[in-house]
């Protein structure tokens, strides 16, 4: 994505233990995002939170989940977005996906070629 343009914000809300294919659902989906060339992806792993069946999720000692909140965001353009679609619908079978219009301010890539 060049600077300053629109954009969009995908953010895909699962749980820690959720899998696909046998491997953790967010490495796939980050995985995927990266086989489409996006921009980028980000996963945050949540302190606490609850979802559709209000179950509490929390790193609380008393309280300790192994099921924490993961959060993935992705930005690119929407056309991007619409490419990856297709495999959250069939992959995210528990959790909720949003979108959302940005506008990017900045964005830039060091020269370095990324690693494995």
């Amino acid at each position: 994505m060049n600077t300053s343009q629109r954009g969009c914000l995908l953010r895909i809300y699962i749980g820690e233990s959720d899998r696909w294919h046998g491997k953790p659902l967010h490495e796939a989906i980050v995985l995927k995002a990266r086989e489409l060339q996006f921009a980028g992806a980000t996963v945050l792993r949540g302190a606490m939170g609850f979802g559709a069946n209000s179950r509490l999720h929390t790193t609380k000692i008393l309280r300790l989940s192994e099921d924490l909140p993961i959060v993935i965001e992705l930005v690119d353009r929407r056309e991007k977005i619409d490419a990856l679609l297709p495999f959250l619908d069939e992959a995210v079978t528990e959790g909720m996906v949003t979108l959302e219009k940005v506008e990017v301010i900045k964005y830039r890539a060091s020269d370095d070629q990324p690693t494995e």
